[in-house]
């Protein structure tokens, strides 16, 4: 079975996919601004739980989620996460449908050293949303 069909079936389903973040260049706000297309985000509905104390970057648990009613008119379209220092800002990008029970998802990601890291929502009413953590690692990761 062909990537494109799983994502495919995915979709169809309304259940999540995962893209791995892509390459970008620039800082921290236009990695977001990017995503959010020129929105500018509001803090609130979106959580990113993460400890802010991190022992080891090389595998860091995250958990992203949204407050929403994942209903056809009113669901979370995406959820992005982006890092400072890492050597690509955004990490990664949680797609959802309206059929999807809860906008949540977790993930491990690596981290280069302390930094700041934020969360992006965009909604089906067109609205974005984020929330920021500062972490601090103590042994650092990804370093090139």
């Amino acid at each position: 079975m062909s990537l494109q069909r799983r994502t495919t079936l995915a979709l169809a389903a309304g259940l999540v996919f995962v893209r791995p973040g892509r390459a970008a260049t620039g800082d921290l706000a236009a990695a977001v601004n990017a995503f959010a297309g020129g929105r500018a985000p509001q803090p609130g509905k979106v959580k990113l739980d993460i400890s802010t104390l991190v022992e080891n970057g090389n595998a860091v648990p995250v958990t992203l989620s949204v407050d929403s009613p994942m209903t056809a008119a009113d669901h979370v379209k995406s959820i992005a996460l982006f890092n400072e220092r890492n050597p690509q800002r955004d990490v990664v990008v949680f797609h959802f449908g309206p059929d999807a029970a809860r906008a949540a998802a977790s993930t491990r990601i690596r981290l280069a050293t302390s930094q700041q890291l934020v969360a992006v929502a965009l909604l089906s009413d067109g609205t974005a949303w984020s929330h920021t953590v500062d972490v601090i690692v103590t042994l650092a990761a990804c370093i090139e």
